[in-house]
């Protein structure tokens, strides 16, 4: 597989990645069909792996997320611009600290936007606790996934 289709493969996992934090997005399928798309271009051992694990990974997620509260974000007063704190959190914190950053970076992300809209710290951890249980833990159930996916075929290209 050629740079383009990997930069293409690349663009996919990303809008996927940002597709989870909208409401109504099959962000995790598109990080999962990119995927897909790659290991059926790339048919080596690697491929098949990053592929089965994705699959394993998203099918998880998809029974936990059926565990946990439905999404009612919007009760929480869950504003798009709090999504972009949330997933830049996330995303920071899995890079900062590999792989289990994402989960504090998540809800550091949140915690910033609300502090930032409401000033002060209780209020803020106020806020952060209802949104988590209003279905923030739903969406970073998802994300977590996704970055996961994410992470292994990055690391599969890398790799070789």
């Amino acid at each position: 597989m050629g740079v383009p289709e990997l930069l293409l493969v690349g663009l996919v996992i990303v809008l996927g990645l940002c597709g989870v934090l909208v409401p109504g997005v099959p962000g995790s399928w598109l990080v999962w069909a990119a995927v897909l798309w790659w290991a059926l271009k790339d048919p080596q051992p690697v491929a098949w792996g990053v592929l089965v694990g994705a699959t394993a990974v998203l099918l998880l997620s998809q029974v936990v997320r059926w565990a946990l509260p439905p999404r009612r974000l919007h009760a929480s007063d869950a504003t798009p611009r709090m999504r972009v704190y949330a997933g830049a959190g996330a995303f920071l914190g899995f890079l900062l600290l590999p792989v289990l950053g994402a989960v504090p970076g998540f809800m550091a992300g949140i915690y910033l936007h609300e502090r930032l809209r409401l000033g002060r710290h209780a209020e803020a951890m106020a806020a952060l606790r209802t949104t988590m249980r209003s279905g923030g833990s739903s969406v970073l159930a998802e994300l977590f996934a996704c970055l996961l996916i994410a992470g292994a075929w990055l690391g599969a290209v890398i790799g070789g």
